[in-house]
């Protein structure tokens, strides 16, 4: 496949096209220039600013259709496609001045439209968003999006679930590779930092027509961040304290753009104590350690674009397991632990043609997993190595009609070399084949696609069967076509529907298939199910979406079925003191939706006011209620803006209010759980003092000090609160 693929890629190279120049000048309505506008072309990684005359350039650019967006602060972004045939091209842009219409342009979904052309309601959020309410991790920002919650293990772990889904029904993508660090065990995290992301997509709902296998529930995408602008350089340094937790976020980074080459490198480091409950007492051995890197150097001309990233990150976790008992402000862990290296290598490359397109996405996971009980070496240690590729062609336009066809895949081995094993040594094969088509006419898109998918697993014998630890060869083969229709209308100038309708799929994964042993962090004892089917699901979405300069608005309501659900059922045994749980399915129903406002009241034009409410509800074939099901969430949010004389600027104090419902619909082997309400307050803005300039972030979350307890919480189990009150400060420094 590897031969195939460069072959491919050096055919088409031959077919390259000359460079053009685009050029012009950025005003307001008044006519008056804009100085400092960001004019970033996404498909090359390139960007630039407008000079004191409004004025841009962009140069070495490929011949037919390119992007470009128009960004600045107080002023709707400005997203254009254009056809670029001759060597110099002109393209003047009046900005409007609004103060919360942005259009981004949406990565994750196959066209990249942006997202008021989009048939799929996707959302979309700036990590400096996430940061601003004082998040201490990448997920626990996440899981602010409404839609998107998270089970957690303390502070340090947390699983992304969208709408119920979680474990490996969610795909997680960065650097455009999926990730792979076996996901199906909830007590282990991401693996990802949220240093060097520039952005978050989250698709909620089945993207297996893009994505394949494990894409059943939805896709987070997180976009790295952007190259400087061309001839520049920048550097920043930014640090984050945490009073929980004693905690310290340091990251360094510098990167510089010349006519063709760029380059970024970040360096992070995150240290955290065991956090603090709101009675006071420390959760023993929740501390955790956090070393990541990233670095990335692009080359883009007329012909083609390619940027390769690397990203290594390190985590060492202590396993909470006494619950409170030592108290201590050390941040060494203690025994148990995980220990967890992950390096992800990526290479995204795009070839221009005169009427078309090639990109060509490839990828490169290794992650070593270790689990540590009472000494350096570890009992349980899993090295799963995953090699990812992805090719799509758009084809040249016919008409109003776009089409784009591709192949993607998946190797992947795993294998064993501590004392005890939880899954057998085996391999994974994926490939999937896709076609889909975008159609736009007047306001109106339709979209549809089909798929077909393949996966394969073997894995070896190991043991004497029946015994702990013992694993019989596995050959499995699962097959899975797939089909999306999306539809997006404007009712109203100012009033957007959107009616998907979409099918998924999951193959089991090794874990369901061939488990046998402890699973650690769990203390459950769990047994695989060879003879387990396909999930297969049909997911149906409506979207109403209402925008206008003061108000916004939207609904959104999904019913999902899913044949075959993969769960674990208790058996009522107990094998060394942990409880057996077997591997099960069901046909289930998971519904419900999110609706939210956003008010921002003339003239009041300092003043926002945001609320949503989410909800979902999952159910198997019988009536019985799905494990893991977030509880009813309604979240409210006071935003003001302002300037304090020369030395406060793009100033924001907010009040948070969020409220989290009693969750009573739970599954047979889970417990209730009651509501509870939570105050955060945040400010923050750029400071500057004479020839300095910084931003500062300062936050309270849980102000009250709530004692309280998550329903997804993995320590709920034990009687273990979440997180007391944590004060935030941050700071960031350009260089």
């Amino acid at each position: 496949m590897k031969k195939i693929l460069i072959a491919l890629i050096l055919g088409f190279s031959a077919m390259l096209q000359a460079q053009n120049t685009i050029s012009g000048t950025v005003n307001n309505i008044k006519k008056e220039p804009l100085i400092g506008v960001s004019v970033y072309a996404p498909e090359l990684h390139k960007g630039t600013s407008t000079d004191e005359n409004g004025n841009y350039s962009l140069s070495n650019l490929p011949t037919g259709k390119i992007k470009l967006t128009f960004a600045y602060i107080g002023f709707a972004t400005q997203n254009k496609t254009t056809n670029l045939q001759n060597k110099e091209t002109t393209l003047d842009i009046v900005l409007d001045e609004t103060e919360f219409q942005i259009d981004e342009v949406i990565v994750s979904t196959a066209f990249n439209k942006i997202q008021s052309q989009n048939v799929m309601k996707v959302e979309h959020s700036s990590i400096k968003e996430l940061q601003q309410k004082g998040t201490a991790t990448l997920i626990e920002g996440l899981a602010t999006i409404p839609g998107v919650s998270q089970v957690s293990t303390g502070t340090s772990i947390g699983k992304p679930v969208i709408r119920g889904l979680s474990g490996n029904r969610v795909l997680v993508y960065s650097q455009g590779v999926r990730i792979e660090n076996q996901q199906f065990g909830d007590e282990h995290g991401l693996g990802l930092n949220d240093a060097g992301v520039e952005s978050v997509e989250v698709i909620k709902g089945p993207a297996s027509l893009l994505y394949g296998s494990d894409a059943l529930g939805g896709v987070l995408y997180l976009n790295p961040e952007k190259f400087a602008n061309t001839n520049t350089f920048k550097g920043d340094f930014s640090q984050r304290l945490f009073s929980n937790t004693l905690g310290s976020n340091t990251s360094l980074g510098i990167k510089t753009s010349g006519k063709n080459w760029k380059f970024l490198a970040r360096g992070t480091h995150n240290t955290h104590s065991d956090y603090k409950i709101a009675a006071g007492e420390r959760v023993t051995n929740t501390r955790y350690n956090e070393t990541d890197f990233k670095t990335g150097i692009g080359y883009s001309n007329s012909k083609f674009s390619s940027v390769f990233r690397y990203n290594y990150n390190k985590l060492d976790l202590g396993v909470p397991e006494n619950g409170v008992a030592e108290q201590t402000t050390s941040k060494k862990t203690a025994f148990p632990s995980q220990a967890i290296d992950n390096n992800l290598l990526s290479l995204n490359n795009i070839f221009f043609f005169k009427n078309s397109k090639l990109d060509v996405d490839l990828g490169y996971i290794d992650n070593n997993r270790s689990e540590l009980e009472d000494g350096n070496i570890a009992i349980l240690h899993m090295k799963l190595k995953t090699f990812n590729y992805d090719a799509k062609y758009h084809l040249p336009k016919l008409g109003q009609i776009e089409t784009i066809v591709g192949i993607q895949g998946m190797s992947q081995t795993n294998a064993n070399s501590g004392e005890e094993f939880l899954i057998p040594d085996a391999t994974t094969n994926d490939i999937g084949f896709f076609g889909t088509g975008n159609y736009e006419w007047k306001s109106n898109v339709l979209q549809a696609g089909l798929r077909f998918d393949n996966r394969k697993i073997n894995s070896d014998a190991r043991g004497i069967p029946g015994s702990a630890g013992s694993f019989e060869a596995l050959d499995k083969s699962f097959n899975s076509f797939n089909a999306s229709l999306g539809y997006k209308t404007n009712l109203a100038k100012e009033l957007t529907l959107r009616l998907n309708v979409a099918s998924g799929f999951r193959a089991p994964n090794l874990a369901e298939l061939t488990s046998n042993g402890v699973h650690e962090g769990t203390n459950r004892y769990e047994v695989g199910n060879p003879d387990l089917k396909t999930e297969q699901n049909v997911q149906t979405d409506l979207n109403l979406e209402y925008k206008s300069s003061h108000v916004e608005f939207f609904a959104n309501g999904f019913y999902n079925h899913i044949n075959h659900y993969i769960y674990t059922s208790p058996t009522g045994e107990v094998i060394n003191d942990n409880a057996v749980f077997d591997y099960v399915q069901n046909d289930a129903k998971l519904f419900g939706g999110e609706i939210g406002l956003h008010f921002h009241p003339h003239p009041l034009d300092w003043l926002h006011y945001e609320t949503s409410f989410e909800s979902v509800t999952g159910k198997k074939e019988n009536g019985d209620y799905l494990p893991l099901i977030p509880a009813n969430n309604w979240n409210n949010t006071i935003r003001t803006e302002f300037k304090i004389k020369n030395w406060l600027e793009d100033g924001f104090a907010t009040l948070n209010v969020s409220t989290t419902f009693n969750q009573e619909n739970v599954s047979g082997f889970e417990t209730k759980s009651n509501g509870y309400t939570l105050v955060n307050l945040g400010f923050g803005g750029k400071v500057k003092l004479e020839k300095t300039a910084f931003d500062i972030n300062l936050n309270a979350n849980n102000l009250l000090n709530k004692e309280y307890t998550a329903h997804l919480s993995r320590l709920k189990t034990d009687g273990i609160q979440n997180i007391g009150r944590n004060i935030i400060l941050g700071l960031n420094f350009n260089l």
